[in-house]
């Protein structure tokens, strides 16, 4: 009797405990977009007198300089009020860079430390690690005039998918889409579309192995 009473008390604090830590982290996001509302605020009003994305780039460098948890809150808070979507259960880290507002970040994504996000949809629970760069296709730059400085012959840039779920690891480059669950390799150059489930590495990133083939070799 008494280790069943024992026991539910553990059960009923654990429970509080978690309630707590909910309800702080609640406490917590609703702050970040409440501090991060009057950057949002004159970023919109600057905005009106000019449509370049060169505004936007201004405050993401800006705000990526802000360290610790205070900066992580403060970065998703403007995200959250100025990309196409942000979803404010998520952690964007010191030194990161989106460098377009069609940008969409889904909810349980992490960014590590010195990313590069161009115009890209982050899936949800997605993890990239530090320095990964997702480059807007690979098309940004033409070179075919050879009268012209390739400054000035400008690109187009594509909106790339990174699959909810999927992993990036440090220093990866992304040009094409990743899909769900995948697995991009340290260091790894991706310059075509990657399936769901596949594990690649390599410059340009080829599949190695399958998420499926690695769990059944582990059994």
């Amino acid at each position: 009797m008494f280790s069943q009473t024992l026991l539910l008390a553990e059960n009923l604090s654990s429970q509080a405990s978690l309630h707590v830590k909910q309800v702080s982290k609640w406490l917590a996001n609703g702050l970040a977009v409440s501090l991060a509302g009057p950057f949002a605020l004159v970023y919109r009003l600057l905005r009106l007198l000019s449509k370049s994305d060169g505004i936007f780039h201004d405050f993401s460098q800006f705000l990526s300089l802000f360290p610790g948890l205070p900066g992580d809150y403060l970065r998703k808070g403007f995200y959250y009020w100025t990309l196409t979507h942000c979803s404010i259960q998520v952690k964007i880290s010191f030194g990161t860079l989106i460098a377009h507002p069609q940008t969409e970040i889904h909810a349980g994504v992490y960014i590590g430390p010195y990313c590069l996000i161009g115009t890209a949809v982050i899936g949800p629970n997605a993890t990239l690690g530090s320095g990964v760069h997702l480059l807007s296709g690979k098309h940004q730059h033409n070179f075919d005039r050879l009268e012209l400085p390739i400054q000035e012959q400008g690109g187009c840039f594509e909106k790339i998918s990174i699959g909810s779920n999927s992993w990036l690891g440090n220093g990866a480059i992304v040009m094409a889409n990743v899909g769900n669950g995948a697995i991009v390799g340290a260091g790894s150059v991706v310059t075509s579309p990657i399936e769901p489930m596949a594990i690649v590495a390599g410059n340009p990133a080829k599949v190695v192995k399958r998420r499926e083939q690695s769990v059944k070799e582990q059994t």
